[in-house]
């Protein structure tokens, strides 16, 4: 695998003179395993594509942010489609290396950990049918938001979720069941954020465990905080959940498991186009899972120019 790390591979077939050419940026540790799930994985998808027929390059991601070079790289050279072999994680570089949307579209293999983005797009999880999407399907506008300097495709947020994937990036072995149990961790001792938030020209102030705006319906594989996301609708699923006492806590993350968190009376929804987030204290950002610290929490959902092969 470190040999394949440092390569790319290019295999060409046989084909019709209007088929794509796919460009796969892999990232070779999603999914865990120490590069022997994603191994499997990519052997099957080599697999249907030389049955297909179809010519491809693979590219190999190194370091963090290899996979926003990769994309840009890439596109600059003429790609057409670009897919993403990984899991959220490598989606969110991947849509932060995008430009010349007329020109490119995006495809998804979902096989990281969580893969909760392909799972709002209800992408198939079987490696033959993903690969066959990309080949037979269409490539659809899908939204994504944009920040000042980064792009999120699925969800931006701050307060509890930020302190959660803090526990979890510490975590020597990242899974499902991790970041359940680092949000347990957190609930029980986190307080609260003070803020403003400004939603299409309307301030609203709050005190809460955490902030969100979605695109996507779920995160940290599968806990479905805006199951009613729908990244086709020209809109931003604003959420924020005040601060609640001890005793509710253990309803409110069941009620979060369970994908009602937007009935608890603490929670406040809406559909948005914009937002600005003003807090009393300084605060980080999450975007997708990534940590930034050095950009404010201003959103607005961007339509009709990114295209998903869904």
């Amino acid at each position: 695998m470190n040999f394949l790390r440092k390569c790319c591979k290019l295999f060409s077939v046989i084909t019709s003179k209007d088929q794509i050419m796919l460009d796969l940026i892999v990232n070779p540790l999603a999914g865990g395993k120490n590069g022997k799930r994603m191994a499997k994985n990519l052997a099957r998808i080599e697999k249907r594509l030389k049955e297909r027929k179809v010519e491809y390059a693979i590219h190999f991601t190194e370091k963090p942010k290899h996979a926003v070079e990769l994309t840009k790289t890439l596109i600059d050279n003429g790609a057409t489609v670009i897919v993403c072999v990984g899991g959220d994680g490598t989606l969110h570089e991947v849509v932060n290396g995008f430009h010349s949307f007329d020109k490119c579209a995006l495809g998804i293999i979902p096989c990281g950990t969580g893969n909760d983005f392909a799972e709002a797009l209800k992408l198939e999880k079987d490696i033959d049918k993903a690969v066959d999407l990309i080949l037979d399907g269409e490539a659809k506008y899908t939204d994504f938001i944009q920040l000042p300097t980064v792009r999120s495709i699925n969800i931006v947020g701050m307060g509890i979720d930020v302190e959660v994937l803090k526990k979890y990036n510490a975590l020597k072995h990242k899974n499902k069941f991790g970041y359940t149990k680092c949000l347990l961790k957190t609930l029980f001792t986190y307080d609260y954020v003070k803020f403003t938030a400004e939603t299409d020209g309307e301030k609203t102030e709050f005190k809460a465990f955490m902030a969100c705006v979605a695109n996507g319906s779920s995160y940290g594989g599968g806990i479905r905080i805006c199951p009613v996301a729908d990244a086709s609708d020209k809109n931003l699923d604003f959420v924020a959940v005040d601060k609640l006492s001890k005793p509710k806590i253990l309803g409110a993350l069941l009620k979060l498991k369970g994908g009602k968190i937007l009935s608890l009376p603490q929670a406040t929804h809406k559909k948005i186009t914009k937002i600005k987030i003003e807090a009393e204290k300084p605060y980080v950002v999450q975007a997708d899972g990534e940590l930034y610290s050095d950009i404010p929490f201003e959103a607005e959902i961007i339509s009709d120019k990114l295209r998903i092969y869904r």
